[in-house]
């Protein structure tokens, strides 16, 4: 069975999601990204799995369910802190990030028994997910997470390598304000959109805008900041480098 990984920024205000601030505060920010979290952590926690691991920078919260390993990010950038997740597993492992809250267990439940790898598209030049059959960390390493083609860049990589890719659906990260409107309207009975709806500050956004890309998942969200996009993260990865949390038991993300 496969290892579910959710690549993830702890959220505190001023460090996820400063695209969003304005027109929201950096307390509201984080409490969406927190939301953000929250949900892609349950939508895990439904999917089956042999195992689940959170991939932080940061410390863990109430909003972490129970059955979730809990790892540090390692230092560097985004490719080296997703290809030191799959490093840790020994077997077949999906990665997504939390900034598609509208992901759910069905999205999750992927079969590698025709296929190498696993990869989601975002609709900003991204990936929401990506799954290894043999996880490589050298597939990722050196790949740019910084850039509207992170997404083509990555999946040519594992064509190169010779791998059957199979395409998830395409998803929306949330970046910006208007994309959080988008996601939240995809699954309006999340905690993102219940947290989105308390919000004052809820611009009248007509459409989103794709210059300002400091996300890719996520991860990012995986690659996954100006800011450029951080495709993949597939979490809010646009990061310091990461801080190594307190250790704490974990459950058997």
């Amino acid at each position: 069975m496969t290892t579910l990984l959710v690549i993830a920024k702890e959220p505190r205000p001023g460090r996820v999601k400063t695209r969003l601030t304005p027109p929201f505060t950096p307390h509201e920010a984080a409490e969406l990204a927190e939301a953000a979290l929250a949900d892609t952590l349950h939508a895990v926690a439904a999917t089956p799995a042999s195992r689940r691991v959170l991939v932080l920078d940061g410390t863990p919260g109430p909003w972490l369910p129970s059955g979730f390993d809990v790892v540090p990010q390692c230092a560097g950038g985004l490719d080296e802190r997703l290809a030191d997740a799959f490093a840790h597993c020994d077997g077949p492992a999906l990665l997504i990030g939390m900034d598609t809250p509208q992901v759910t267990p069905e999205l999750l439940t992927v079969d590698f028994a025709a296929c190498d790898a696993f990869f989601g598209p975002a609709e900003d030049g991204g990936f929401w997910a990506l799954g290894l059959a043999h996880p490589d960390p050298a597939l990722l390493r050196g790949v740019p997470m910084s850039t509207a083609g992170t997404g083509a860049v990555q999946r040519d990589r594992l064509l190169a390598a010779g791998l059957r890719v199979r395409d998830l659906p395409r998803l929306r990260d949330v970046d910006t304000a208007a994309d959080a409107q988008a996601v939240a309207a995809l699954a309006p009975h999340g905690r993102f959109a219940a947290r989105l709806a308390r919000c004052t500050s809820v611009p009248a956004v007509a459409s989103h805008t794709a210059d300002t890309a400091d996300t890719a998942v996520t991860g990012g969200d995986c690659g996954p900041g100006s800011r450029t996009a951080q495709p993949g993260r597939p979490d809010d990865a646009d990061a310091q480098p990461p801080t190594r949390p307190a250790s704490r038991p974990t459950t058997p993300r």
